[in-house]
């Protein structure tokens, strides 16, 4: 798939789809503004490919190893109780992989991110959760510049 295949009526194609924390030139990676959710972050492909399944076999390596590192740098840094992985795309078909720090404290636990609520939300604990990005961005920068896949 070419980096450069976009489609201008894709919300992925058009902007970043969120805080961008790294871009690479395969992928990158946002953190997302989901409520509840302070560490909530997509690793997005570049090039608009609706599946997974759509990459060539390298590129879909790629793509996971970001996912991995993405998801080792959440549990060095935040120690969440889970970590949450999805590719869905039913509402946005451009490739991309969800990839949620959960805490036995946030208002869905253990439910889904998109189930209802099971419990009133700890806003004192979200905002310490936010307060520690900063550093979860940089180890995400150095952790994705530093891998030999880019």
């Amino acid at each position: 798939m070419g980096a450069a295949a976009v489609a201008p009526e894709c919300a992925l194609c058009r902007d970043d789809g969120g805080e961008l924390v790294w871009r690479g030139a395969r992928l990158r990676v946002i953190r997302a503004d989901e409520a509840g959710f302070p560490a909530f972050y997509r690793v997005v492909w570049q090039a608009h490919v609706a599946e997974l399944s759509d990459l060539a076999e390298d590129e879909r390596a790629h793509c996971m190893q970001a996912v991995v590192l993405v998801e080792q740098v959440l549990r060095e840094r935040l120690a969440p109780t889970k970590i949450n992985l999805a590719a869905l795309g039913n509402q946005v078909a451009h490739l991309h992989w969800h990839v949620i720090a959960r805490f036995d404290w946030d208002s869905h636990f253990p439910a889904a991110v998109w189930a209802a609520p099971q419990r009133e939300r700890a806003l004192g604990r979200e905002q310490a959760v936010a307060a520690r990005l900063p550093g979860v961005h940089a180890a995400l920068r150095e952790r994705l510049e530093s891998w030999s896949g880019y």
